[in-house]
């Protein structure tokens, strides 16, 4: 049975450390939009692009989980739905899944991205402390059970009939075709 790792965190947490580690412990497909979209659009997020890019790479690693290939999300995950939307196409796709939550707090947060700003700008997208706080008030942890691999995958959010209507409206990319078992 293949295994999705869906990495959570905050910028500066140490989501894309703890990626690289996990795929390369489990032989792990890694997908991390932030690479694709500094090398894609040369450096800068135009609108609406992330979630068109998102939406491609869930594609692929539901395709690579149907084969039996391991993968891990290096995407941030910063709401519950998106997160539960992921573990029932993870589900659907005959695969177990695991959040791994990697919470930082504000003052190492702080570090740590003014430390890779400074010294890999090319790896990283500008944030200002403006930034980091309105991102953290946005930002929903996981709770217990979402953290418990066990749990089961709570009902789509009110006014939508399943988790592949959500998904293909969150992620615009991701066509129904992929998101259905």
């Amino acid at each position: 049975m293949s295994h999705l790792f869906l990495i959570v965190g905050l910028p500066g947490a140490g989501k894309t450390t703890t990626a690289a580690q996990l795929a390369a412990s489990h032989q792990a497909l890694r997908l991390t939009p932030d690479e694709w979209m500094i090398a894609l659009y040369d450096g800068v997020q135009p609108d609406g692009k992330r979630d068109l890019l998102e939406g491609r790479l869930i594609m692929v690693a539901l395709q690579a989980l149907r084969i039996g290939t391991n993968v891990v999300l290096d995407f941030g995950l910063w709401g519950r739905d998106e997160r539960s939307a992921l573990r029932w196409l993870a589900a659907t796709a005959d695969a177990s899944c695991t959040v791994v939550y990697l919470p930082v707090e504000p003052d190492v947060q702080r570090a740590r991205v003014a430390h890779r700003q400074a010294t890999a700008p090319h790896t990283t997208f500008p944030m200002s402390d403006a930034d980091l706080v309105t991102w953290r008030a946005q930002f929903q942890a996981p709770d217990d059970a979402e953290l418990d691999s066990t749990s089961p995958v709570p009902g789509p959010p009110p006014g939508w009939s399943g988790w592949p209507q959500w998904a293909t409206d969150r992620w615009p990319s991701l066509t129904p075709a992929q998101s259905d078992p």
